[in-house]
């Protein structure tokens, strides 16, 4: 027995594709045997298993766990959830590993999984050797079991462990996803003021597509932070892993800011430590980094990526422009939106004032948050490198460890290959309206020497 998997769901870090185009019940089995095969190799023998609430997601778990019990694995089932309880589960029960169904911030038909292996991210070539073993039928055999645990009460009791961040008057945008429950968990034990929008779980996604890097996302957050004149308001993605802020005036907090001042309180407690950011993050976050007394660390984007140099580094916090915060410190190491809002609690209360005071105060740049451009995904690489080859040719300033961001007197851009979708991510961040516009000329030629108009 043997199976293939349609190359193009085979992402860098998770595995994703369209529910029922290119990924459907035999690929949820063959990743549970190819998975039930690495594990039983490494001398484990329990897996923990989650799903978020997307329509397809109760029916690739199913085959999943199917194929997990067919290779030997005892499989432990969490439920519906978001991502972070996964992880907390992998992180706290007696497993091996663990895999959440989900298609994260993905259009609404896409679905997929993220895996860990041993507290590790499962990601790079450790999916692309699920391919190698599923087409070659090198497959472990057994037979396991099938349990379940409820663990999402714990799962809050540890978000809240500790928590004295206040009483704040708040607005929680669920739009919809794997975070409802939790959630309402969470604000049944918070002091202060609470609304929630869209808790119900609903793969439809019938309020806003929940994707809070999107800022059209986030109108009906905004909208009910400033008519109640609330503090702030969170947002969390399909699967809860990522969080968007808009603070009392109703304006995005981007995730390069929110790491700013999460890492201020972080910093007093661990001085001189490493701070991880992704490559997409604005240079006041690094300077920021610098004043408080921390040492900024440039990182590629993407979870896994993040998580890893995380570890390397001893990080005791990390982030990317996409709302994933990771914490180390005394957390797991994974990215969660929905500690990331505990602790955004506890950092403004500790300044004693307000989200949007701290706002007001960060230096004010003119920026392109993201734009996503579509691509043949055969192109998208190939892009990428001619246009860095290009820049070589000009001896510009750039950093290459993930697409080209380039440094100028006005600023800087960024042109990188999404590892998640088929498209090109394209920021840029200058002081002043007119180097903004410079930056922008500069890769719009790139863009158009490689047949591609912004």
């Amino acid at each position: 027995m043997s199976h293939r998997f349609a190359p193009r769901i085979l992402r860098e870090y998770d595995i994703r594709g369209r529910a029922g185009v290119d990924l459907g019940p035999a690929d949820a089995f063959a990743v549970g045997r190819g998975f039930a095969t690495r594990v039983r190799r490494a001398g484990g023998r329990r897996v923990a298993v989650g799903r978020d609430g997307r329509l397809t997601s109760a029916m690739l778990e199913a085959a999943l766990v199917e194929g997990l019990v067919a290779g030997g694995i005892d499989v432990v089932r969490i439920g519906l959830g978001p991502t972070p309880m996964l992880y907390y589960a992998e992180a706290t029960l007696e497993v091996d590993g663990g895999i959440q169904v989900t298609g994260s911030h993905n259009p609404r038909d896409d679905n997929g999984f993220k895996l860990v292996l041993n507290h590790t991210p499962f990601f790079g070539d450790d999916i692309r050797g699920l391919a190698r073993l599923a087409e070659a039928g090198d497959w472990e055999t057994g037979t396991g079991s099938v349990a379940s645990a409820d663990v999402m009460d714990a799962y809050v009791d540890r978000l809240l462990a500790g928590h004295a961040g206040g009483a704040f008057r708040m607005a929680w945008d669920c739009g919809n996803g794997a975070s409802g429950p939790v959630v309402q968990k969470l604000v049944d034990r918070l002091a202060g003021e609470h609304h929630l929008l869209f808790a119900d779980v609903d793969g439809h996604f019938p309020n806003h597509h929940p994707d809070p890097t999107i800022e059209a996302n986030l109108a009906d957050l905004k909208r009910v932070v400033v008519e109640k004149s609330l503090h702030f308001g969170v947002a969390f993605d399909g699967d809860g892993d990522r969080i968007g802020v808009v603070d009392g005036a109703g304006r995005v907090v981007w995730g390069d800011e929110l790491l700013a001042i999460l890492a201020e309180p972080v910093l007093a407690a661990h001085p001189g430590a490493p701070i991880v950011a992704d490559v997409k993050a604005g240079q006041p976050l690094f300077d920021r980094i610098r004043v408080l007394g921390g040492r900024p660390v440039m990182a590629q984007t993407g979870h896994s990526l993040m998580k890893t140099m995380m570890r390397e580094t001893g990080a005791p916090i990390g982030g990317e422009m996409s709302g994933h915060i990771f914490f180390g410190e005394d957390f797991y190491g994974f990215d969660d939106a929905h500690y990331a809002a505990i602790q955004l609690m506890r950092a403004v209360q500790q300044k004693d004032t307000t989200l949007t005071a701290l706002h007001d105060a960060m230096p004010q740049m003119v920026d392109v948050p993201e734009l996503r451009l579509p691509i043949d995904p055969a192109r998208k690489r190939g892009v990428v490198d001619s246009i860095r080859a290009a820049l070589e040719a000009e001896c510009a300033e750039m950093v290459t460890i993930d697409g080209v961001r380039v440094t100028t007197s006005d600023g800087w851009w960024l042109l990188r290959a999404s590892n998640t979708e088929d498209v090109l991510t394209l920021r840029a961040e200058a002081r002043t309206a007119a180097g903004l516009d410079r930056l922008l000329a500069a890769i719009d030629g790139h863009l158009r020497a490689n047949g591609i108009e912004r």
